[in-house]
């Protein structure tokens, strides 16, 4: 690794970042909270050298020093001011803060993100990529004994898995609805202790048939034909009064838990 390398258009060094840093054992002057930080000498390339290859210095930073994103980030542009991240970078470093510094292709919020990421683009893709759908229940051998699965209540076909839901914040209730006419069953909907009527999951392989091509749409059972919800890759809103985008939903009431335990390989299903 050569410290002092031949800079080109768009490169961020950063021996000039390095010297700007405070040095081991020195504190951001800005907060007294924030932990002393090593001397680096990171060098990174992007085109204009203001925004790709901050968000990586950024990143940097924030896995070597513990720091927060906005954090690392006011570190950055106090040594080197021009920088500005965009706003697509600044959405993933906040998703690699609340990660943990780690990327988990696994976790609920990589899920969302990448969803989200994809509707931005859907109106120029062909086809959709194959890694954001969850594998078909029905194609694998077993089911982890941490996991519930999800099957259809009228003909018991497997739908998704729990690792497949993606959790929301609890909306309102009814005073999210407040441009709607109220109903008195939404009243009553909104007030108990499971504001969220549906389940919001990622896609799941036996889906892609109803996705391609379309921007909504309901979603059947693959075996019976059932309706089990619907789909939209603009948004829908949880009965809870949160927007989900894009939204793949189930109806609670048109699925059953099966929970696996660990006594005999015994089967239980919760309706």
């Amino acid at each position: 690794f050569n410290p002092t390398p031949p800079l080109g258009r768009g490169c961020s060094s950063l021996p000039p970042l390095a010297a700007a840093l405070p040095a081991h054992g020195q504190r951001l002057p800005s907060s007294d909270r924030r932990r002393p930080l090593r001397l680096v000498s990171p060098f990174a390339c992007s085109q204009a050298g203001v925004s790709r290859s901050v968000a990586v210095v950024t990143a940097y930073l924030m896995k070597s020093q513990g720091l927060g994103w906005e954090e690392a980030y006011a570190a950055v542009r106090a040594a080197k001011p021009d920088a500005e991240v965009n706003p697509g970078f600044q959405r993933q470093l906040k998703l690699y803060e609340a990660m943990g510094c780690a990327v988990d292709s696994s976790s609920a919020l990589y899920k969302q993100h990448r969803l989200q990421v994809l509707t931005e683009r859907f109106s120029e893709l062909q086809d959709l990529p194959q890694e954001v759908f969850a594998v078909d229940p029905t194609n694998a051998h077993q089911t982890p004994n941490t996991e519930v699965l999800y099957r259809c209540r009228k003909c018991r076909r497997a739908l998704f898995r729990s690792s497949s839901i993606l959790s929301h914040v609890e909306g309102s209730g009814p005073t999210a609805f407040a441009h709607k006419r109220i109903t008195e069953s939404m009243h009553l909907r909104g007030s108990g202790p499971d504001k969220c009527t549906s389940y919001f999951i990622e896609p799941v392989q036996w889906m892609e048939p109803a996705l391609l091509g379309v921007t909504e749409g309901q979603l059947l059972c693959p075996k019976c034909t059932s309706k089990l919800g619907s789909f939209s890759w603009w948004g829908e809103q949880c009965s809870c009064g949160h927007w989900v985008t894009p939204a793949f939903q189930i109806h609670k009431s048109r699925v059953d838990e099966a929970r696996t335990l660990s006594v005999a390989n015994f089967h239980t299903t919760k309706t």
